[in-house]
């Protein structure tokens, strides 16, 4: 077994080594999402947390963990006699991303249960989880339908298994840990409220704290074992600290005025639900034991915000997590004096900040730049008409518009039945959805057809010399289900910023629809990508990925200017899907080109744009176009674009979701 990197020897990090501590002292908080660039540390702290938690006892032969001291009376392995227990390490336990929801939730024998009726239960990850930590490295990538059953076991305390009227419960009591980097997309703010307390890291920019992380990692790489020796005091001591807390834990008051203060900020920062104010009253609780106080004080209501509320300001994917600590501090300082704790605006005459848990300044994340950080008249305007300039992309170049409000947008989808991972956009096989019909299964069977697997099996039942009442099933008469449900995919928006579209009335408005798309491919679990063309060529503002996010800041500093090379705006998004389809071969394309249609520079532009267009046609790709032609004189050439590529043109105003119905029609369909 390997040696874990020791907690202790974390450099900096304090607020993440902090919300892991508090978990881990009070489980109740809620676990804690870990939100960051790569490289930052997550997962050696998260993995070296393990080791810190006191051993627990357990029931002998028990595959669920259950407590000797109070046994869970519906284990799937009980009932359990009383008795001593055995001790054993806490465990962590990993959830792939891909992992499948029967290697989560655990899995029957379906072919026991048929031929035997006996319920023959192979437990998961959330039985091997209980009363340990569950930890899931990219969090925000793991499928909707797993976080769901993660999220839903973690607020319960239980899984329930339900398949084809077999009926399975088992306790699932578990600290849960996420990290994820938010560059490669957002959790969904329901997810974001489901856990207790979030952190944002970031590696240091202080050269003798960067020295430091590299110095104790390369001696840790050197000899793990000799250099966690080295920290063994330093681990002792905090592994102390948590039972003390504990046991501590129960004896904390939570009095009337750090309650109020709490009510207080949560509804100074508009926070959905009541779920924040419970979050923050545990948190400060176990801050109070952790610095080995019976009191919550005003600090410990302070710290809790910063830790409880970031994530719970969000009110679309586009806003950056993160709190207004001057809001914060007059809200405690307006009802500081009222109540029997916490009621000192100042805390720094209690206690001193702990080394192993420091408290100031936590959870405040760096702010993002998003779709409202635009450096709206940073240059005087120029070219209000709109016409063509005469250079390349330098020449006539516009300073960067805010985008419009976005709004509700009509769903666009890929026509046909896919395969791709699951999501919200167009119709798909998936493991989830409407059954429609009955295969052999390929693999593992993960969801049985029971009709077919009679209907197989029952013509053998007399050559199989069936005696009794009960169905002579084997393997060859099982039947996976097959299941239509909606897939996520890539929409690539190839946007035209050239001097055609450089009115700030425009742009504002073509800015704003594509903000409304970026939003609705967010909610529809897609991953979307970025091409703009103006000057004299195209270039790839945002690769794919499912950070619609860094899409919609890219697109907020998108500048203006220049010809219309919209052949090398198609060319490159052309290639870009080549690229794609390579690394991401089950999930389908959705082009979106925003663009009044008109082409400039080199020869033969249009022709060129023509010949570009059938490209996409020619592999049936599905493609959209956003005409952003305005005036009362229209030339219609967005039409004729989309005519090239066998799509479907659409106004700015038939983007909205109370317009026109079936923006995208079947490619396939129609080349026929």
């Amino acid at each position: 077994m390997s040696t874990p990197f020791p907690f202790t020897a974390v450099v900096g990090q304090e607020d993440l080594r902090l919300a892991l501590l508090l978990n881990a002292v009070s489980p109740a908080v809620g676990g804690v999402l870990v939100r960051g660039e790569k490289g930052t540390a997550k997962s050696t702290a998260v993995r070296a947390l393990s080791a810190l938690l006191p051993e627990v006892a357990v029931v002998p032969g028990c595959r669920f963990s259950c407590d000797p001291a109070a046994p869970d009376p519906s284990c799937p392995d009980g009932p359990h006699e009383p008795g001593p227990g055995t001790s054993r390490a806490s465990r962590m336990v990993e959830l792939p991303v891909g992992a499948s929801e029967d290697r989560l939730v655990g899995a029957l024998d379906i072919e026991r249960a048929l031929a035997e009726g006996v319920k023959a239960f192979e437990p998961g990850l959330l039985a091997d989880a209980h009363r340990g930590i569950l930890y899931v490295d990219e969090v925000n990538l793991l499928h909707d339908h797993l976080v769901d059953l993660l999220l839903d076991a973690a607020a319960m305390g239980a899984s329930y298994v339900e398949r084809e009227g077999v009926s399975v419960r088992h306790a699932s009591k578990f600290l849960l840990v996420g990290t994820m980097n938010p560059e490669e997309g957002e959790l969904r703010p329901q997810l974001l409220d489901r856990f207790g307390l979030t952190v944002e890291v970031a590696a240091s920019r202080e050269p003798d704290q960067r020295v430091e992380v590299v110095r104790r990692r390369l001696a840790y790489d050197d000899d793990p074992a000799g250099f966690a020796a080295r920290w063994a005091d330093e681990e002792s001591t905090v592994r102390q600290r948590i039972v003390a807390a504990r046991e501590l834990l129960p004896s904390v008051r939570l009095g009337d005025g750090a309650l109020r203060q709490i009510a207080a900020t949560c509804a100074a920062f508009e926070v959905d639900g009541m779920r924040a104010d419970i979050v923050m009253a545990r948190t400060a609780t176990a801050l109070a034991a952790w610095a080995g106080r019976t009191d919550v004080l005003a600090e410990d209501v302070r710290q809790a915000a910063l830790l409880a509320l970031p994530h719970r300001r969000r009110r679309n994917p586009f806003d950056a997590p993160g709190l207004d600590e001057d809001k914060l501090d007059e809200t405690l300082e307006e009802f500081s004096g009222s109540g029997d704790s916490g009621d000192a605006g100042d805390s720094g005459d209690d206690d001193e900040p702990d080394p192993d848990g420091p408290g100031g300044g936590g959870g405040q994340p760096s702010p993002d730049s998003g779709p409202q950080g635009g450096d709206e008249g940073a240059r005087p305007e120029e070219g209000e008409g709109g016409e063509p300039q005469p250079a390349g992309a330098g020449a006539g170049e516009q300073s960067a518009v805010r985008a419009a409000e976005p709004f509700r947008a009509k769903v666009l989808s890929v026509p046909g039945l896919g395969d791709g991972v699951a999501g919200r956009r167009s119709r798909a096989r998936t493991e989830h959805g409407r059954t429609t019909g009955a295969r052999r299964p390929q693999g593992a069977l993960t969801k049985l057809h029971l009709a077919a697997t009679v209907q197989a099996a029952a013509p053998h039942q007399r050559a199989r010399g069936r005696s009794g009442r009960g169905l002579v099933v084997r393997r060859d008469d099982l039947r996976q289900a097959t299941r239509e449900g909606r897939e996520g995919n890539l929409v690539l928006f190839v946007v035209d910023a050239s001097g055609s579209m450089a009115a700030r009335q425009r742009m504002s408005a073509v800015k704003g629809a594509v903000l409304s798309l970026l939003l609705d491919a967010y909610q529809r679990r897609d991953k979307v990508g970025l091409v703009t063309f103006r000057g004299s060529a195209a270039e790839v503002a945002l690769p794919p990925t499912s950070s619609v996010d860094a899409a919609a800041a890219r697109l907020e500093t998108l500048p203006t200017g220049g010809r219309t090379p919209l052949a090398a705006g198609l060319l490159r998004a052309h290639e870009v899907l080549r690229v794609e389809r390579l690394r991401d071969p089950a999930r389908r394309a959705l082009v979106v080109v925003v663009t009044d249609g008109r082409a400039t520079g080199g020869p033969e532009p249009v022709a060129l744009a023509g010949r570009a267009a059938r490209l996409f046609a020619a592999e049936g790709v599905a493609s959209v176009v956003v005409d952003c032609e305005s005036g009362p004189v229209r030339l219609g050439l967005a039409g004729q674009l989309a005519g090239e590529l066998g799509g479907t043109a659409v106004t700015l105003d038939e983007l909205r979701a109370d317009s026109i119905a079936g923006l995208v029609k079947d490619v396939q369909r129609r080349a026929a």
